[in-house]
């Protein structure tokens, strides 16, 4: 069926069994295999009068269940095993998280699915599904997972919840829910509290407004031997929170108590400042990554720089190596490259202006290689950009075998010379050899007096017999005679 009708689109989707592959042929009939490591492809039932692809359709796995779920016109269907079965206007008590009405006619273009958590227990619901409506060229639909806080009504906890934003256009609400947030933080904004960092921030914010009570919830905790926990509450609670006003209020309060200790470690707090710098520069709507402080810790600075150069987030991705003072290989250099890897792939300028706009950003910063740029102008068919960025490559080992790669031999063997390698020259001598016929590789050999002079140490030791033919060709009476001597000799 899929090589009469062809795949029409493809759903990759995660399951108790491993990973999976749901497609849609052109007789618009669903196919899919819940671990393509162990491939057992199941067909899906047919859905009733289909004879056009659904607008939109995703693929829901739970309790060992994969079932796909598709719209067409109004109605939404749930194809499982065994049966195709029109889904209920109004879903199972509970389980509604919201409704929104878009006010858009036309119909939705992507569904998005995945798991929803109590807000209180964060217990797993069900499946939550939302529907995207069609992109715009102006403004893209997109699906963002972040972070929000929301005060229970009639209670006294603030909740952080993860949430899933759907946005389009100056449209946007929030329906997905995770864990509370931090014990720092839950100890500090709880009503009333009395645990050391809330009295500590209460004296910063009393301190600031000059009053006398900012010493007496000092000597309160002072009293109690709990200021360096007070300060170190602040500093971890600050680090959980998403607002820049109640983090730098947070970090005031921290770096005020700090100044009634002795010898308290200031590693925590400066490491503390430079993360929150972080986390608020890559949670910009601009940027669109709303990493919670966990999530950043746990992958890790390195990996945040792979997802921002990947996607061509630059500037950023440098600002933030000089900020927190990467070594230049792991960071700056590293990213420069891929840089000048992207930069070779547009068609739009010449090659001269691209190779001197790479050499003007990159000029001779450590770790940068050449060499790996030029192979990624000659993978995407610019031979000529390849030559030109090898021109700013200082070690001759790496120009070598790209320029021999691109079949510039001759242009490879002026180079291994001038390198003075002389493993190098016989590297490239022997590559002429094999690619050339006899007579044009001892006539290029000719214009080259140290690779042929290098070849002739080799054939002497090797290739006796391609001596003679040198000899010949050089019109080199006396050693041609020297050559019949020896042999007669041996």
């Amino acid at each position: 069926e899929v090589l009469q009708n062809h795949v029409l689109d493809a759903k990759v989707f995660h399951t108790e069994y491993g990973t999976g592959v749901a497609i849609l042929t052109g007789a618009h009939r669903f196919s899919l295999t819940t671990n393509i490591d162990d491939l057992k492809l199941r067909r899906m039932p047919e859905v009733p009068g289909l004879q056009k692809p659904p607008s939109c359709w995703a693929v829901l796995s739970q309790d060992r269940v994969t079932i796909v779920l598709l719209a067409v016109g109004q109605d939404l269907y749930l194809l499982d095993n065994t049966s195709c079965s029109v889904v209920v206007s109004e879903p199972r008590a509970g389980e509604k998280l919201c409704e929104f009405n878009s006010s858009i006619r036309s119909p939705p273009r992507q569904m998005v699915c995945g798991p929803t958590l109590s807000l209180d227990s964060a217990q797993l619901l069900g499946p939550a599904v939302a529907m995207l409506p069609p992109r715009r060229k102006s403004v893209p639909a997109r699906a963002l997972l972040g972070s929000q806080s929301c005060r229970q009504g009639g209670g006294s906890r603030v909740q952080r919840v993860q949430v899933m934003c759907l946005g389009w256009g100056s449209l946007s609400y929030i329906f997905g829910f995770f864990p509370p947030p931090a014990e720092a933080s839950q100890e500090i904004f709880r009503i009333a509290s009395m645990a050391p960092g809330a009295l500590l921030l209460e004296a910063q914010k009393e301190y600031e407004k000059e009053s006398q009570k900012a010493d007496e919830y000092l000597r309160e905790i002072k009293d109690q031997k709990l200021l360096p926990e007070a300060v170190s509450q602040c500093i971890e609670a600050a680090g959980y929170e998403h607002e820049p006003d109640t983090q730098k209020s947070l970090l005031r309060a921290a770096s005020f108590g700090k100044c009634f200790i002795d010898k308290f470690p200031p590693e925590s707090f400066v490491r503390m400042c430079q993360d929150l710098r972080v986390l608020n520069a890559i949670r910009d709507y601009q940027i669109g990554i709303p990493l919670t402080y966990t999530q950043y810790k746990r992958l890790t600075i390195e990996v945040l720089l792979d997802r921002l150069v990947l996607r061509r987030l630059y500037p950023l991705a440098i600002r933030i190596c000089e900020y927190l003072r990467l070594s230049e290989i792991q960071g700056v250099s590293r990213i420069l490259a891929h840089w000048a890897c992207y930069k070779v792939q547009q068609k739009d300028k010449s090659d001269e202006e691209v190779a001197h706009a790479i050499n003007q950003k990159l000029g001779d910063t450590p770790g940068i290689s050449y060499s790996e740029i030029a192979a990624r102008a000659y993978d995407c068919g610019r031979t000529e950009l390849a030559i030109k960025l090898l021109e700013y490559e200082p070690r001759s080992g790496e120009q070598v075998p790209l320029l021999l790669k691109m079949k510039r031999s001759k242009l490879a063997l002026s180079k291994a010379i001038e390198s003075g390698d002389t493993d190098l020259v016989y590297t490239v001598v022997l590559h002429l050899k094999n690619e050339l016929n006899r007579g044009t590789f001892f006539m290029t050999l000719q214009n080259q007096p140290v690779a042929l002079s290098l070849y002739r140490q080799f054939c002497k030791h090797q290739e006796r017999e391609t001596l003679k033919d040198l000899y010949n060709q050089d019109d080199n009476h006396q050693e041609l005679g020297n050559f019949h001597v020896h042999s007669s000799y041996s």
